[in-house]
């Protein structure tokens, strides 16, 4: 019986070793997904009427805009599902995001804005 009970336990603890960790997202990640903006105008005004309050809080559980860390896990369900559940809702998010005059096209963009890494550089070292 100890044996079976030392085996469940053991299995269990790997279970749990292997299961990937949520990544936090610093300071200058948030900064940056705050400040980030797609550079074409008309689907700026879109982001910021429909995506930028989910999108860039920590607290929500939305993928953090350009927090490589929260977009690995679903990119790798390819861009079909990811149109998907944007389109359809998903977990937390409403159909569309809020974004009801969004076109497949539009979304599309929004999720390849939102996906792509901000690169944030380290901080500078101190001359001695």
């Amino acid at each position: 019986m100890y044996r079976t009970f030392i085996q469940t336990v053991s299995a269990a603890w790997l279970l749990c070793a292997c299961q990937p960790q949520h990544v936090m997202p610093g300071p200058q990640q948030i900064s940056a997904a705050e400040a980030a903006r797609p550079a074409d105008t008309t689907l700026s005004r879109i982001y910021q009427r429909s995506c930028i309050s989910c999108h860039v809080s920590p607290a929500s559980t939305a993928p953090l805009v350009g927090f490589a860390a929260d977009w690995a896990p679903r990119l790798t369900q390819g861009q079909d599902v990811l149109l998907q559940h944007a389109r359809d809702g998903y977990k937390a998010m409403p159909p569309k995001g809020f974004c009801s005059d969004c076109s497949d096209q539009d979304l599309r963009r929004l999720i390849e804005f939102m996906s792509t890494p901000i690169h944030i550089p380290p901080p500078a070292k101190e001359a001695a």
